[in-house]
């Protein structure tokens, strides 16, 4: 497991102003939290260098995408050896409709985010793409009916301020 990075107040702001809006410039992101654009920048650049900031994501909505129809696909695969799970989840990520995959503990061993244009797609999907597969031993399928986004990401103790207790 990777090591947590220590962050500062200043580190958070940065990481909660940029998770909202990845486009800032570093002079408003600077402005925002107060700090000189070029001390913003040496910053921003520590946070991807030791990997707190991983990337940038364009995000694209799929019905738009002719893929208004989303589903999470629970797998079982059988049995599950490391020799069979590479290739699985090498193919269900190069799947296009596939949008996340998560390895899991419990009775499945998969969930995989699909996004598909109807319900006859999610069947071919589902039919052969996944159960003929021979290390595929069960496959049950949930749409999603509405999703939502949730806060920032920040480290343990540093999300929305606890409520005062009561005396």
């Amino acid at each position: 497991m990777a090591e947590s990075v220590v962050l500062d107040p200043v580190d958070l702001r940065l990481l909660r102003l940029l998770q909202n809006d990845a486009r800032m410039t570093y002079r408003d992101l600077a402005a925002q939290v107060g700090v000189a654009p070029s001390t913003c920048l040496d910053r921003v650049t520590r946070l991807r260098r030791s990997g707190v900031i991983l990337g940038h994501q364009l995000r694209l909505d799929p019905a738009k995408l002719g893929r208004g129809l989303e589903a999470l696909l629970s797998v079982q695969v059988r049995p599950h050896r490391r020799e069979l799970v590479g290739p699985f989840v090498d193919r269900i990520r190069a799947l296009p409709e596939s949008r996340t995959v998560f390895h899991l503990t419990g009775p499945d061993d998969y969930l995989v985010h699909v996004a598909v244009a109807d319900m006859a797609d999610l069947q071919r999907l589902v039919l052969d793409e996944f159960t003929a597969r021979r290390e595929v031993a069960r496959v049950e399928t949930r749409l999603i009916f509405q999703q939502w986004d949730c806060g920032p990401l920040l480290p343990p103790g540093h999300g929305l301020p606890k409520p005062a207790e009561q005396a």
